[in-house]
């Protein structure tokens, strides 16, 4: 009987202890964020920790989620400023940028960057991706499976950069993102909304080597993205 009311006193020492750490971590500035609880989780604190982008190109690792991995040189995340206030989306890496890891580094990449050059910024002060991570063989259309398995880590690094605008470079990325098949020449030229930013469709760079009558348009969506983000 000794032994057993001596394990029961020391328990509800042990108990009193930790009630009085916890309520001196409620009544700090910082409330329970303020404890360091080794092996225990705290309802809705890992939850409220913003993801960065770090966080996010640490979970895609050495992607190998579709076969794509199996033809790819290296694995193109993305580049710029994790908190610009715009993000050009392509829709995937070609051999340039397969070579490099590098998003847009190819002739439309080098078009892209004079693109943004003339918008008076540079390459660091925005953000550049694409829907895709890994090359298409021949750099074909990407397949509905490599989609899904890739979009997931995109949309990850919108939420996590939440720019004012989002500019999607050609019809495909256009697509993807809203859910539409409304044919670019249509969707450009004004704003839309994704997940509630200022979303511009426009055309791919590589489109304008080839069609540079076009370029004239894409200067008419690019000056409408200026003056949102001069507010």
């Amino acid at each position: 009987m000794d032994s057993k009311q001596g394990m029961r006193d020391e328990l509800r020492r042990i108990v009193r202890g930790f009630k009085g750490y916890i309520n001196a971590g409620m009544d700090s500035p910082g409330g329970l964020s303020n404890l360091y609880l080794k092996g225990v989780d705290i309802p809705g604190e890992a939850a409220d920790k913003p993801v960065t982008l770090e966080d996010i190109r640490k979970e895609l690792g050495d992607c190998q989620r579709c076969p794509l991995h199996q033809t790819r040189n290296k694995l193109v995340f993305g580049e710029g400023n994790p908190g610009a206030d715009l993000v050009f989306v392509g829709e995937a890496p070609g051999g340039d940028e397969d070579i490099q890891g590098r998003p847009f580094v190819g002739r439309a990449g080098q078009l892209l960057t004079k693109i943004i050059k003339a918008m008076g910024l540079t390459r660091k002060e925005v953000y550049i991706c694409n829907i895709l991570k890994c090359r298409p063989p021949g750099n074909r259309n990407p397949k509905p499976e490599e989609i899904r398995a890739c979009e997931p880590f995109l949309i990850k690094q919108l939420q996590a950069i939440r720019p004012e605008v989002i500019c999607a470079l050609g019809t495909f990325a256009a697509h993807r993102l809203l859910n539409t098949d409304v044919p670019i020449s249509l969707l450009r030229g004004k704003f839309h909304s994704y997940q509630g930013i200022k979303f511009m469709p426009t055309y791919h760079p590589a489109y304008l080597l080839r069609n540079p009558g076009a370029k004239k348009q894409v200067w008419e969506d690019v000056q409408m993205i200026m003056k949102v983000l001069k507010g």
